[in-house]
């Protein structure tokens, strides 16, 4: 992914500021480590990364820099079912919509130009501006790249 680390420094910059918190390095390298995660992450997932190269930020740190980067936009806050957050990078990202397989897990993103229309057309007509959707479709993989299939052929 090809992000402008310098713009989203900036724009959370502003927002810490408007919003009156604190600037700290911690919170920047949290976002780096956010916006250059691939797919879609919790925030052990992302303490534990932070961590293994020897990043001294606290859990607390990381679990309150990614309420921030959500509510500045540069993150988006997604829940897939499992009663977990998980977040993705949302800055420098189209829109896109998510298939969740309830049998093992995983997650295909997907773009849809029929869904967006839909979200545009419902908007005007109820008169509302939107400032972004979440669409998640569950169901099973019907395929044989089903993790949970595999898992099962596996111990067979």
């Amino acid at each position: 992914m090809n992000i402008d680390l310098n713009a989203a420094h900036e724009e959370f910059r502003r927002y810490l500021k408007k919003e009156k918190h604190r600037i700290t390095p911690e919170r920047f390298e949290v976002l780096d480590y956010a916006l250059e995660f691939e797919g879609h992450f919790g925030a052990d997932e992302l303490f534990l990364k932070m961590k293994n190269n020897n990043s001294n930020v606290s859990r607390a740190t990381v679990y309150n820099t990614l309420e921030l980067l959500a509510a500045c936009d540069l993150l988006a806050k997604r829940n897939f079912g499992e009663n977990k957050t998980r977040y993705e990078a949302k800055y420098g990202r189209k829109s896109h919509d998510h298939l969740i397989c309830t049998n093992c897990g995983s997650i295909k993103e997907f773009s849809e130009p029929a869904i967006e229309k839909i979200v545009k057309e419902i908007s005007e007509k109820l008169g509302f501006e939107p400032t972004g959707h979440s669409f998640n479709i569950f169901g099973k993989c019907t395929n044989s790249n089903c993790k949970m299939r595999q898992n099962e052929q596996n111990n067979s």
